[in-house]
């Protein structure tokens, strides 16, 4: 009989040692680190989507769905192995009781995305009985989530309309906003910024909210963007914040502080040569351009405020609605970003590291310390 809807798992257990339940397409190879990657294909919606699970020691795996035409099944498996361990990551550092996974659906959104290929990926999210937990991410939104939903119920990022809580960016400017705050005070002594000068580039979701709360904190503001519209916009509501043609012309401006908060890999060997500000802190993800950058962040006297530390206000957002969302109690736990991001720094000095090795270390340590009460045993009472 011929299968149209397929599931491949590939399990690597905790200790390292593999403990196969199917098996990953011809050529590919799994990294030993992740707990789970899953394969899943329906032919009829023209669904294929790949599910990695990096770790459940905290508790179920939070990321969300990239929807994305990737060139190859190569590079998607990379990318969902990459992004599923950075959720981990992220996650144990907000303080988070959620492991990290990452989706992602191969293909281009505009030509594939329909009801039944997101109603198909529900039921393979649901297969996975809670381990994983969804939500948007490049390609996915609100309104698809709440698709997703109709056949599986381990869903974030919902629509306001069906009790999600809408527009993650609100609490991403937000955290980042208490990352630099953290930053300026291990940096100058003061979690003051006014008089800064701050570039950010890229003013769409994320950074024109943060140039709000720059300008209010009496911040000088320099901005760019490739998108014109973008920039007149935040000019329209800030008239005295200046706009350079990109980033090149950003760091020519010598700002105190540079705010990447549009793609990844801003951060290049070239801009980190010439750059003069005392501190990076963003929204963007994965700013370095490659191993090796954080050193040079740190040989120049430069303060990295490690991406995945301050701009974790998304994901505590999504991640609230689990309880019922509630607003006030996830911008408080947002808040708690300005006293994560100042032990990173602590942290990377006491040790002599980059601050992003810092985070690293201190991420690890909440999974494995947390983690290991998973094994005390609790009689039937259960677990909360």
């Amino acid at each position: 009989m011929r299968r149209d809807a397929t599931v491949s798992n590939v399990f690597a257990m905790p200790d390292g040692e593999n403990s196969p339940a199917g098996s990953a397409s011809p050529g590919q190879s799994v990294e030993r680190d992740h707990e789970q990657v899953v394969f899943c294909q329906d032919k009829h919606s023209g669904l294929r989507a790949i599910i990695g699970i990096y770790s459940t020691v905290l508790g179920p795996a939070l990321g969300g769905t990239r929807f994305y035409p990737y060139g190859s099944e190569d590079a998607a498996l990379a990318d969902v192995l990459r992004l599923s361990t950075a959720m981990a990551y992220k996650n144990a550092l907000a303080g988070l009781d959620l492991g990290g996974g990452k989706a992602v659906i191969i293909g281009d959104p505009a030509a594939i995305k329909t009801e039944p290929l997101l109603r198909a990926y529900g039921r393979f999210v649901a297969s996975l009985g809670g381990r994983y937990v969804t939500a948007c991410d490049v390609g996915t939104r609100s309104e698809d989530m709440d698709i997703v939903a109709r056949e599986c119920r381990f869903v974030t990022g919902r629509t306001t309309a069906n009790g999600g809580a809408g527009d993650s960016s609100v609490l991403t400017a937000l955290g980042v906003m208490h990352g630099m705050r953290a930053a300026a005070e291990h940096a100058w002594g003061t979690t003051s910024l006014r008089g800064r000068t701050v570039g950010v580039e890229g003013v769409g979701k994320v950074g024109h909210r943060l140039v709000d709360h720059l300008v209010e904190a009496g911040a000088d503001v320099v901005i760019c963007d490739v998108s014109a519209a973008a920039v007149e916009a935040v000019r329209v509501r800030h008239p005295y914040v200046r706009a350079v043609a990109d980033v090149d012309a950003l760091v020519a401006a010598e700002p105190d502080v540079l705010a990447p908060c549009a793609l990844g890999g801003t951060l290049t060997e070239d801009v980190v040569s010439t750059l003069t500000a005392r501190i990076v802190c963003g929204a963007a993800n994965n700013q370095l351009a490659h191993h090796g950058i954080e050193k040079l962040l740190a040989d120049r006297g430069i303060l990295y405020a490690p991406d995945y530390v301050v701009n974790s206000g998304g994901v505590i957002q999504v991640a609230d609605e689990l309880a019922g969302f509630n607003f006030d109690r996830a911008r408080a736990a947002t808040e708690r970003i300005f006293t994560t991001t100042a032990k990173v720094l602590a942290i990377a000095d006491a040790d002599g590291v980059p601050p992003s090795v810092a985070a690293d270390r201190l991420a690890e340590r909440r999974m494995s310390d947390v983690g290991r009460l998973r094994g005390i045993y609790l009689g039937t009472m259960g677990s909360a």
